[in-house]
């Protein structure tokens, strides 16, 4: 061994364990510090305990919660989304046919798929209301996530 680069190497070396059990061993540093030890670690315990340091689970749990928190709020939009309450002007549908439903009474999604129930037939007979402007309405509400009466069988 070469003189004078090799650390001190202590045979009676102190471990002091956070739970209080302390223990000699060999080390090159006269006392040592340690978290857990054989007396308080769960896998020797068998005890279910969280041993926490550096607050892993505190960030997992905080971001699992985020998590949560955005898939209900993501529910939420969908179901507001597919609402029946929904007014008609906000489906991206010409003016005229807009206004040609709003003529007849029919103002929101939900009026227009009681409507679609009775078939096609009846929005087709709405004055201003032609078969383009049916198909652009299906197309709109199928893009928003509404299930139409004739697809429900």
């Amino acid at each position: 061994m070469k003189k004078g680069i090799h650390p001190t190497y202590y045979y009676d070396a102190k471990v002091i364990c956070a739970c209080g059990n302390t223990w000699t061993t060999g080390a090159t540093v006269p006392v040592v510090h340690t978290d857990v030890c054989y007396k308080c670690h769960p896998f020797f315990t068998g005890e279910q305990r969280i041993v926490d340091t550096e607050g892993q689970v505190d960030r997992f749990l905080k971001r699992l919660k985020a998590h949560e928190e955005y898939k209900k709020a993501q529910e939420a939009k969908r179901a507001a989304r597919t609402s029946p309450e929904r007014p008609l002007d906000s489906f991206g549908l010409s003016p005229r046919a807009v206004s040609a439903l709003a003529k007849a009474g029919i103002t929101t999604a939900g009026q227009v798929l009681e409507k679609l129930a009775d078939g096609g037939k009846a929005l087709l007979e709405i004055e201003g209301f032609g078969g383009k402007s049916l198909i652009d309405l299906k197309k709109a509400l199928r893009r928003e996530g509404y299930v139409l009466p004739e697809e429900q069988n």
